[in-house]
């Protein structure tokens, strides 16, 4: 007599699976989308030029940034095990830094294009309510991504990637929108603390940036070159270096009104007298990268979301450029600014085309092993 097969038992992880099955694998990484495009916006807001479409492209971001948070919010009310397995991969949990960096940087283009979209009477909260959400979660993941590493990760030796310096960076994006919200605060006080605050953020990401730098550059020194698909990671180094630029820069734009006069003239002068030293090892990094990237596509490196690494941090350089700018008035660093807009911009078309590709045939989304 034939035997009969019984069914599997079906699990709560293997019932998960089959619901929403389109958001199991749809993770924190997805947020350097809503950044990479929102750095667009806010990057040609600064450029000697007017640039058009800048409010439509914020828009789009804000657009992105919904969108991703309902969907990550499936994807955490049904993917409970999924979830949990980000927070405990090493090579994941530190991409919980986008979501900070995402909440600000669609934040900083409330102010500076968003007024066109959506008037000042509603840009104005919403960049105070996306300054709150993005600066509380950064400051969390700055501390609990670094724990987690530490007690609970496996991180095989020689395993440092740039994609380390992730939820380092996040306050460093709230001190860059901190400065923009100064003059909606009321004089005084309130003013004080907040550019002293953003300045504490700018040490607190300076600082853990230049823990984990060199681990990563020994890591490259003595292992070789990244993995292709990790390659473009190398562009995420950018980020502090740009970002910080454009934070001291902003800082002394409003410093002014903010704090004593003696200050104020100490603030102005440093982020001249920081900014261009770092904005030239910057730019000594970006060498290598693309060096590094053109040889990874000589050896066949296939898109990943990780492309979007080469948009955010390049759009923190140019932030900076004019900045610096601005600070100097030297017109070198205006065609520096829109130098690297034009890199921008072409790379986020790039890496735009590929992930909307990717989105319609399924493979974005699919499981590693079905890619």
């Amino acid at each position: 007599m034939a035997t009969v097969a019984q069914p599997r038992p079906r699990t709560r992880s293997t019932v998960a699976a089959r619901r929403r099955p389109a958001l199991r694998h749809l993770g924190p990484n997805w947020y350097a989308a809503v950044m990479g495009t929102a750095i667009i916006a806010n990057a040609g807001a600064g450029l000697p030029f007017h640039v058009p479409g800048l409010p439509v492209v914020w828009a789009l971001s804000l657009a992105m940034l919904v969108v991703l948070l309902v969907a990550r919010a499936g994807h955490w009310l049904h993917h409970r095990d999924q979830a949990r397995a980000h927070l405990l991969d090493p090579t994941v949990a530190p991409f919980y830094g986008c979501l900070s960096m995402a909440f600000l940087a669609v934040g900083i283009g409330s102010l500076s294009v968003g007024t066109d979209v959506i008037g000042e009477a509603a840009a104005v909260p919403l960049a105070w309510v996306l300054y709150g959400a993005g600066t509380l979660i950064g400051l969390v993941a700055a501390v609990a991504v670094p724990y987690l590493m530490v007690v609970r990760h496996d991180v095989a030796p020689g395993s440092a990637s740039p994609v380390w310096l992730l939820p380092v960076v996040a306050p460093m994006v709230s001190a860059t929108l901190g400065p923009l919200l100064v003059p909606h605060l009321p004089a005084g006080q309130a003013r004080e603390a907040m550019l002293l605050g953003s300045y504490a953020m700018f040490g607190m990401s300076l600082l853990a940036t230049l823990v984990i730098l060199p681990v990563v550059f020994s890591r490259l020194i003595h292992r070789g070159a990244l993995p292709l698909f990790l390659t473009p990671t190398l562009f995420l180094v950018l980020g502090p270096l740009g970002q910080s630029t454009t934070a001291v820069n902003k800082l002394a734009d409003v410093a002014g009104g903010s704090i004593g006069a003696t200050y104020a003239h100490g603030m102005a002068a440093f982020a001249v007298l920081y900014g261009v030293p770092v904005m030239g090892f910057a730019l000594m990094w970006l060498a290598l990268a693309v060096a590094m990237a053109v040889r990874a596509a000589r050896r066949g490196m296939g898109f990943a979301m990780t492309w979007w690494a080469f948009t955010f941090p390049v759009g923190t350089c140019v932030t900076g450029a004019e900045g610096l700018a601005r600070h100097t008035g030297l017109h070198a660093f205006d065609w520096l600014a829109v130098a690297l807009y034009t890199l921008l911009v072409a790379a986020w078309l790039v890496a735009g085309f590929h992930t909307v590709r990717g989105l319609v045939d399924g493979r974005l989304l699919a499981a590693p092993g079905k890619k």
